[in-house]
């Protein structure tokens, strides 16, 4: 508890208006790759024009890279870094939310590295090479959900071998984020209330983890704290920017608790999700088997006065034993709407739930690993059927 290693180099310009900002600010090359979603609301919004606006004004050239999707591909990073290096890019700027965020660290690593991605990846089928001077980010977040501006891993796809996993490298951390909750209040309800919570469960998951200590529960406790108050204020009135303040101080913050703390095995649950089913947000998919993934590790009593000051944390002041906690998820669940979630709306069947636990223990094994009691193959199964729907 009282030892912890913190390394954060990002710098963090949060508030309302700071993107109009961003030509004042260091930038660390002369020509961007702008990695954008391949919808249609970063342009339709003007988000994009006003960053090519500012990048104008700080006489930085740019060419736009908007091919990323929904829990983004190899196939797609490995894109990217091609466009990166052909067009003699010296820094990559994600504009969007995680999915560009993570993109974007893969790509900026296969811009100046040989091989294949997975060449990169130290999990799974991945064969772990150090990642050599990858170009810098400059990362600018138009959702609050992954905190992938403040830290320096990506998760990425690969449907060839049906892997959902993470990049890391010390040296993927944006040089620069800007976190400005103008660029998040057209976010539809929905979508805010999947982002959300992402960013609650780093923070639950960090504090819940074995390897919590004091700087990850400051972190977590603020987070969790504005997550669960503000949230549900959000989803029902996206222009409401006192909330949208909170919602994406807590994401950022989020993100610091995945550097300095740990997430736990519930990510690791889902990705096995949406690595069999493209179309599951993330978000979405933490939701579904949260309350099961909650309730196992309350059975096994793993951290009982955790669950109870979480409890609290989120509003419930009386809480005095551990399965409050699930009272008030669940209550957070149903203010934002999505307590009804079904998988098998996004076409999950339970014969998968076998294979989902293989492949979530090969692919993020590493955040079994943080858990305080180890989950057994039997265990991941009950929680997926505990949360199907």
């Amino acid at each position: 508890m009282n030892k912890f290693d913190m390394y954060v180099p990002t710098r963090l310009v949060f508030g309302q208006g700071q993107l109009n900002n961003l030509h004042t600010l260091p930038l660390p090359g002369k020509k961007a790759l702008i990695v954008i979603s391949n919808g249609k609301s970063t342009r339709a919004n003007g988000y994009l024009d006003r960053t090519q606006e500012q990048l104008k004004m700080a006489d930085v050239e740019y060419v736009v890279f908007d091919k990323v999707e929904p829990n983004p591909l190899k196939s797609t990073v490995e894109a990217g870094g091609k466009m990166a290096r052909e067009n003699k890019c010296d820094f990559i700027l994600p504009l969007g939310g995680g999915s560009c965020m993570d993109a974007a660290k893969g790509i900026a690593a296969m811009a100046t590295n040989d091989g294949d991605l997975w060449d990169y990846i130290a999990f799974g089928t991945g064969k772990g090479k150090p990642i050599i001077n990858p170009l810098p980010i400059v990362a600018i977040s138009t959702t609050a959900g992954t905190g992938s501006e403040t830290d320096n891993g990506a998760v990425i796809t690969n449907p060839e071998t049906k892997e959902k996993t993470a990049l890391f490298g010390v040296n993927l951390f944006p040089v620069l984020a800007i976190v400005d909750p103008e660029l998040m209040a057209s976010v539809p309800p929905k979508l805010t209330a999947y982002q959300g919570f992402d960013a609650i469960f780093h923070s639950l998951e960090g504090y819940v983890s074995k390897f919590a200590n004091l700087m990850s529960d400051m972190y977590a406790h603020t987070a969790i704290y504005n997550v669960s108050h503000y949230l549900p204020r959000a989803v029902k009135n996206g222009k409401d920017m006192e909330a949208r303040d909170k919602v994406a101080f807590a994401n950022s913050l989020s993100g610091t608790v995945m550097c300095v703390g740990t997430c736990t095995a519930e990510h690791s649950l889902e990705h096995a999700l949406s690595a069999y089913h493209q179309e599951l947000p993330h978000g979405a998919g933490l939701i579904m088997i949260s309350k099961a993934y909650y309730s196992c590790l309350i059975r096994k009593h793993s951290c009982d006065e955790r669950f109870v000051q979480m409890a609290k944390i989120m509003g419930m002041e009386n809480a005095s034993k551990p399965e409050d906690f699930i009272t008030t998820l669940v209550k957070l669940q149903e203010g934002c709407g999505v307590a009804d979630l079904k998988m098998s709306d996004y076409g999950i069947r339970e014969s998968e739930f076998e294979g989902m636990v293989k492949n979530a223990k090969s692919c993020m094994s590493m955040l079994f690993d943080c858990e305080r009691l180890p989950l057994t193959d039997e265990d991941c199964i009950r929680i997926y059927r505990e949360s199907y729907k």
